[in-house]
């Protein structure tokens, strides 16, 4: 696997502060060049300088945040959310990134990562499916891949519901972000492994991109390293499952960038997972 992290972690120059943290991929963000998260346009100018300081830098641009809530109960919020993401998919080729990372979106109006209790209700589902395909539809024309997350606040709230929407949607296309710390909440440690174990199993086949970042035991989400994830038995199901991609981390500050690396870059030469592939060496 290779190391990244959030570009937006760091506050000036990106890709070289993120390289001098000892990462080789970032995810990243149009906020980082005083953009919108997701802009209702992106100057040609813009992404050939942010593609150039990432290849300058020897960095991985692994995947492209596009953001909106899929099943906002406003349909002007979703139409423009999907009016973004074309600008995103659009910009990605340029940028040096096929994956745009998703949020499978959740009934709260006012926050797209906060649950709302009426989630899980058909309706929500029918709402994903019809967005989710004409997001597809977008991925097929700018030849681009669209990364959603099992997240607990938000419609696809488990790997089992991320398994079936893919299934549904029937589309390539779709694929998998995978963060660990999402897949439980405050379970005991053993009840913990197998419920990675099995999200991790039942994805496999679809996971572009795995993120790094930890639950506190009460629930809350930090650093990673400094919570109760068994890092040692997430990093190891997600070899032993094949996966080679971005590690990418995220959830702490600047100030912890290099130290979280070291953890991340530890536990993966621990398991048989570290590798390096950076942005200069495939050009």
């Amino acid at each position: 696997m290779r190391l990244g992290i959030f570009a937006k972690t760091f506050v000036e120059r990106p890709f070289a502060a993120a390289r001098q943290a000892g990462y080789v991929a970032v995810q990243y963000n149009m906020a980082c060049v005083g953009l919108a998260p997701m802009p209702d346009a992106i100057a040609p100018e813009v992404t050939a300088a942010v593609r150039g300081a990432a290849v300058e830098a020897g960095i991985e641009i692994a995947a492209l945040s596009a953001t909106y809530n899929m099943i906002h109960p406003d349909v002007a919020v979703r139409r423009q959310g999907l009016a973004r993401l074309r600008v995103l998919a659009g910009a990605a080729g340029a940028l040096g990134t096929r994956l745009l990372s998703l949020c499978t979106g959740t009934l709260d109006a006012e926050d797209q990562w906060r649950r709302h209790p009426g989630n899980d209700g058909p309706g929500p589902w029918r709402t994903l499916l019809e967005n989710m395909e004409a997001a597809i539809a977008i991925a097929e024309e700018f030849d681009v891949e669209l990364g959603i997350e099992p997240e607990h606040a938000n419609v696809v709230s488990s790997a089992r519901r991320a398994r079936r929407l893919m299934d549904e949607l029937g589309s390539p296309r779709v694929r998998i972000i995978l963060d660990g710390a999402n897949l439980f909440e405050t379970e005991p440690l053993e009840k913990q492994r197998v419920i990675v174990s099995e999200g991790i199993e039942l994805l496999a086949d679809r996971i572009s991109l795995a993120h790094a970042k930890d639950r506190l035991a009460d629930g809350r989400f930090t650093r990673a390293g400094a919570g109760v994830l068994d890092y040692g038995h997430y990093l190891a199901s997600l070899v032993g499952a094949g996966f080679r991609g971005p590690l990418v981390t995220h959830g702490l500050g600047e100030e912890d960038a290099a130290r979280v690396a070291r953890f991340l870059g530890e536990h993966l030469a621990a398991v048989g997972g570290l590798g390096e592939n950076s942005a200069s060496q495939r050009e």
